[in-house]
Formats: structure tokens, sequence, C-alpha cells
């Protein structure tokens, strides 16, 4: 019988929470070797800032999300990737330093069911709740489905499998940072204002895609109409109006802010404390996750991974 685990989920996440300390091997932390010409400015876009209109009170929204109220809020001008790191520019970074992820130091991370083999299955824990998600060994950033798989035909596609810690890690090496909520928002509005999606307000406008999501009988049949079941190549479908990519679908992106504003005045942080994420994945499905909408939100803890988890980065101007 298929043994089953307890994680605290939510729909569109898995996170390690609820793993007891006990069972995380002890690991040391590697030197991040300085970096001292910025990393991949070339496909840095550079947005002037200024007001815009934050947040959304959808009728199809998340209310626990915290989407709303939509307010006024102020960016400054910064630059921001045109698309989420690859797994090309990941593997640079490993290379130059020999970071070790997270995921590799528990010697497990979360996969999508359907990318497992029968037997990878059956002895993979389910995550109660949704047991679509599998916690599978050796799932690490450059094997997405555990041992046995890898990443060659994958350099263009965004690199998954990555905690907040590591893509800081990441972010020191290349002299950038994480954006910010209200940063990443304003950049995947385009420079539209208060429309539900990235390129306007129709998902499929004249029935094109614009985004890698789910289409189908979710968790059970995806027919692919978008051309992807997994994760596309960063530059995939049109992008936004500022020249950005994916800003919707494909892998969920770290933001550098606390999901709950109120935990900047807690002093304690630990693995527990939840980061925002933003921009949805290819696991997203109207019938139960459509977070793929500009103003959503979700959130995952700082030592967590997953095959749907990625990032792209900013710098200030």
């Amino acid at each position: 019988m298929q043994e089953q685990h307890t994680f605290n989920v939510s729909c569109c996440s898995v996170s390690r929470d609820s793993i007891d300390a006990k069972d995380i091997p002890d690991s040391k932390h590697n030197h991040v070797a300085e970096n001292e010409e910025m990393k991949f400015r070339e496909k840095m876009v550079y947005l002037s800032g200024g007001d815009f209109l934050m947040g959304a009170e959808d009728e199809d929204g998340f209310p626990t999300d915290k989407e709303g109220p939509v307010r006024k809020v102020h960016v400054k001008p910064f630059y921001i990737d045109r698309t989420t790191v690859s797994n090309r520019e990941f593997k640079q970074f490993i290379d130059e330093t020999n970071y070790i992820t997270d995921a590799e130091k528990y010697e497990w991370s979360f996969v999508f069911y359907k990318f497992l083999s029968e037997a990878q299955q059956n002895r993979s824990p389910q995550v109660q709740g949704t047991p679509w998600w599998r916690a599978v060994e050796k799932a690490y950033w450059y094997q997405p489905e555990g041992e046995g798989s890898s990443i060659v035909d994958r350099l263009d596609h965004p690199v998954v499998h990555v905690s907040w810690n590591d893509v800081k890690a990441f972010c020191s090496w290349a002299g950038k940072r994480l954006p910010t909520e209200k940063e990443w928002e304003y950049a995947a509005r385009g420079g539209l204002e208060q429309n539900k999606y990235a390129w306007g307000d129709e998902l499929h406008p004249n029935g094109e895609h614009y985004c890698n999501i789910w289409q189908g009988d979710f968790p059970r049949t995806n027919t692919k109409e978008d051309g992807y079941m997994g994760t596309a190549p960063v530059e995939s479908f049109p992008p936004n109006g500022y020249e950005l990519y994916n800003m919707a679908g494909n892998v969920w992106e770290w933001c550098s802010d606390w999901f709950d504003k109120s935990l900047n005045l807690s002093p304690k942080v630990n693995h527990n404390t939840p980061k925002a994420m933003r921009g949805g994945s290819y696991l997203c499905h109207y019938s139960y996750c459509n977070r793929y909408r500009v103003a959503s939100r979700s959130c995952n803890t700082m030592d967590s991974s997953t095959g749907n988890l990625g990032f792209r980065c900013v710098r200030n101007a």
C-alpha cells in the first residue's frame, strides 16, 4: 500500500515545514564566490518605475491570499531579467561556486506524479490533500525527476528545485537580488492598468495561448494545447508590454518579501518562515488554482523546493 505522509501544503505549492528536524541531514554551507562583473546583464530590461495600482479584488480570486485591496503604490526605477533563470545559467553558478542546493542537502524534492515512472510513484510518499505531489529521492535541479533524469535537453528551460535560500545565493553571485512583490507585479503588468493577466483581460485572445498552464482535467489529463506538459523554454509565448517572458505560468517565481508583511516585525526567522512567490506555474488550472492572474500570490518556506518553482532577478537602477 502507498505510504502517505502529512505535509503542510496549499493547492499550488508544497513545503518542508512539517519534516522533523532530526530527519534533515547535517551539511556545511558552501562559500559563494564574489562575482566582480554583472552576470547576464544583457538579458535585463530597465523599468522607469512610478505609481501603479497594485492588487485585485477579482471574484475568482483568493481573499485569504490577501490579493487586495487595490491600492496605489510607488516603485523606484530598476532592472529586471527578461526571463526566469535558466538551467544553463544556474549551471554556470554551480560550476563556479560548487554551491550545494537545499534539495541536495535534504536528498529529496517534490515532483508532479505524471513525470514519474510507476516504480518511482510507488516508492515516493504522496502529499496528503494534494496527492499529485510526490516527495522524490534525489530530485535536484540537474535531475528534475530524480535519479536517471537530466536537463541536457532542457538547458533553456527554467531551473527548478531551488529554494529561496538557493536563489539568494545565486543573486549574490550574479550581483543582483530578488524582486519585491510590488516590483514583480509592476513588471508583470507590462504597462497595463488593472488587467487580469499580463497581456490583458482575456485568457486566450484570438484563440492564442499566452502562457504555459494546465489544460484538460487536472490532475489526470493535460491536453497540452499550449504545447507543454511541464516547463517550457524561458522565452516561450509572446512577451508582455515590457518585453518580459512568462510572467504567468511556466514556473512560480520567488520574491524577496515575507508572504505576510506582519512577519517583518517578527525577530524570529527560521526555515518555516514563508516567502512570497508570484506568477503561477504549468500546474495551474482554473478549476482549483487560477493563480496565473497578475495579482495572484502564494508562498512557500525558505528551504522548500518543487518542480514548478523558479525565479528571476532584478537590480537597482
